[in-house]
């Protein structure tokens, strides 16, 4: 870890700045939302069902305006893109507080995802790449951190704030606290950001439509996506439903629980690994081999009758998704080039939000048709395995640009 304290010292600022805004995408996350869920029901007075529906229809359009937004940190300041951001992402934490009816809370839920998960998340990633030429690998890992950090504090703070108030409080408080943030943003210097902004006007939609159809109809594309798609599409899904297949099986919940500290240990500590790992191997080396891990853990899971089996693949999940936040975006640098990386990450961004929205609801119809635990972890598991081979494709492709390298 030496590197990376020499590379700390004389990067923190930029470092630090991708980092909070990782951190800060926690309050449009599936982890921090689904405390409210159950609140939600019982106020709105509707089904799990229905909700997972929702869910899931916010989730994809909040994906399909991504396209519309996401080129804007190519040629925006970052300081105007990023306060833009966070105050409709606060304003969306407040709507959902004050959400009454069926319409303002699909407003809301719109709004957390497309500006937490969606953009804070793509302007984080994007800028950082662009920013570090050199040690990106690096840049990338410990900017990824903030999920980590987020996921092993806002649970707590927004649970008791639940339980000491109600699921209004808590969402009202997150809008004022990220609203507060903009008083540090101001007096926060982002110009470093702004050197390699590119100089062409804003683009018009029809240019945008060609840049995307560029990007999905090429070869790249067909060997990239389907392993970003798989692992978002896991992650949501089984993190969504943990503790339905944790009663399935048998098992203790709050043991189940407390297992969650070693996946963050093994997530914090692969982030880092994975970030040397890319600078010294380069991220399409990684891409071949980043989701064996969580592939391997998933049988385990679905066939060990011991709760070690849930241990096992939370620890192996870890790893993956601990390298997966330098990986899929490094990768995106070095096989496209930096001038229009907002654009044409704002397109992989759109797909796995999509799969994040796809992964609760596939495996919800799944188990209301009583397919079996077991089975179900067998189709993700065949489903992942086959991206993972389809990845292997990439040894034939080539960086197009040199300041990819």
């Amino acid at each position: 870890m030496k590197e990376y304290y020499h590379f700390l010292r004389t990067n923190f600022k930029p470092v630090s700045f991708g980092w909070l805004l990782t951190f800060l995408s926690s309050f449009g996350q599936t982890f921090l939302i689904s405390l409210y869920v159950p609140e939600i029901i019982e106020s709105f007075n509707i089904t799990e069902g229905t909700f997972g529906a929702i869910y899931a229809g916010c989730t994809i359009a909040a994906s399909v305006i991504m396209l519309s937004v996401g080129h804007t940190v190519d040629h925006k300041p970052a300081k105007k893109v990023t306060a833009f951001t966070v105050i409709s992402l606060a304003a969306s934490s407040l709507l959902l507080g004050f959400s009454y009816s069926l319409g303002l809370l699909i407003i809301a839920l719109i709004g957390l995802r497309l500006c937490g998960q969606g953009l804070l998340s793509h302007i984080s990633m994007t800028i950082i790449s662009k920013y570090f030429k050199e040690n990106r690998g690096k840049a990338l890992s410990v900017s990824a951190l903030g999920y980590s950090i987020g996921e092993a504090i806002f649970p707590v703070i927004i649970a008791s704030l639940i339980a000491a108030f109600d699921w209004r409080i808590a969402a009202i408080v997150s809008g004022v606290a990220l609203f507060l943030y903009l008083l540090r943003l101001k007096f926060t210097n982002l110009a470093g950001f702004d050197k390699d902004l590119s100089t062409e006007v804003k683009p018009s939609v029809w240019s945008l439509l060609k840049d995307y159809k560029s990007v999905v109809f090429h070869r790249k594309f067909g060997i990239m996506m389907p392993a970003i798609f798989m692992l978002g599409f896991t992650n949501t899904a089984i993190f969504f439903y943990q503790y339905v297949f944790v009663e399935d099986k048998g098992w203790s919940a709050q043991l189940y629980a407390t297992f969650f500290v070693v996946y963050a240990g093994a997530r914090f500590l692969f982030s880092l690994l994975g970030g040397s790992w890319v600078d010294k191997f380069s991220a399409r080396k990684m891409f071949y081999y980043y989701l064996i891990p969580i592939n391997i853990g998933l049988l385990p899971f679905a066939f060990m009758d011991s709760i070690v089996g849930a241990l096992i693949y939370l620890i192996l999940a870890g790893i993956t998704t601990g390298m997966s936040g330098t990986v899929k975006t490094a990768i995106i640098a070095e096989m496209y080039g930096l001038e229009k990386m907002g654009a044409i990450r704002s397109v992989f961004t759109m797909f796995m939000v999509i799969s994040t929205a796809l992964g609760p609801l596939l495996v919800g119809f799944l188990i209301d048709w009583e397919v079996s635990f077991t089975n179900i972890m067998l189709i993700i598991f065949v489903a992942m395995l086959l991206a993972n081979i389809n990845s292997q494709r990439m040894r034939g492709l080539k960086p197009e640009a040199e300041d990819a390298k």
